[in-house]
């Protein structure tokens, strides 16, 4: 259910690393959790956030949830599709990046889940 080519959070984001670059979106466990996506707000090209920072939030018809940055790094680029269908969220949330981040420091990887132990820990 869950992709082996990605790390999880607890704070159920995923990362998809590519060389020294990474996309970032949430998991299906956090979209059926919050219901239909209304709104994604996503930071700037340019900014640069530490593992566990904020960098953005989610709406949904039910709540608001921050978005919290998986690894440390400088945001590259932003998934503006996502301001006109954020739905795309709940239907490919594997699928639907939020940010594409340079990694500053691989280490931080090293505190995420793979695909088995992100399945055990929601279950």
């Amino acid at each position: 259910m869950y992709p082996g080519d990605m790390k999880y959070t607890r704070d159920h984001e995923w990362i998809r690393i590519t060389g020294d670059t990474a996309e970032v979106g949430i998991t299906d466990y956090a979209q059926r959790q919050l219901g239909d996506v209304v709104f994604v707000e996503l930071p700037d090209v340019g900014q640069t956030f530490r593992q566990g920072d904020q960098f953005g939030s989610i709406e949904s018809v039910k709540a608001v949830s921050d978005l919290y940055c998986p690894v440390s790094g400088e945001i590259m680029a932003v998934n503006t599709k996502l301001a006109d269908t954020p739905e795309s969220v709940n239907s490919r949330p594997h699928e639907s990046w939020m940010i594409r981040i340079r990694l500053a420091n691989p280490d931080d990887l090293s505190a995420l889940h793979d695909a088995d132990a992100y399945a055990a820990f929601i279950t």
